[in-house]
């Protein structure tokens, strides 16, 4: 991750479903429509799912229309996600 990114979403999958790091990262870069994104996973404490964080420069604009197409990204790729906004 870039020392120039920051965590502007989180979210976790329903269920047992998981998206790998280059899925991810292709589908957040879609949303963000720029390349310059990272994406981490980390373990949930007390829970067995993994808690997806979604990183991007702190300069990139527009984040309710970042949000909605996430969001339907997600929807089109079968992943229920529960998405925060960090912004």
């Amino acid at each position: 991750m870039s020392s120039h990114h920051i965590a502007l979403f989180t979210f976790t999958l329903s269920g047992t479903a998981s998206i790998g790091p280059q899925a991810l990262r292709a589908l957040w870069a879609k949303a963000c429509g720029i390349g310059n994104v990272s994406v981490g996973r980390k373990d949930a404490y007390g829970s067995q799912r993994a808690v997806y964080t979604l990183y991007a420069p702190q300069s990139l604009g527009g984040l309710q229309d970042v949000e909605m197409r996430l969001r339907r990204a997600l929807e089109d790729a079968h992943l229920h996600a529960s998405v925060t906004a960090l912004h």
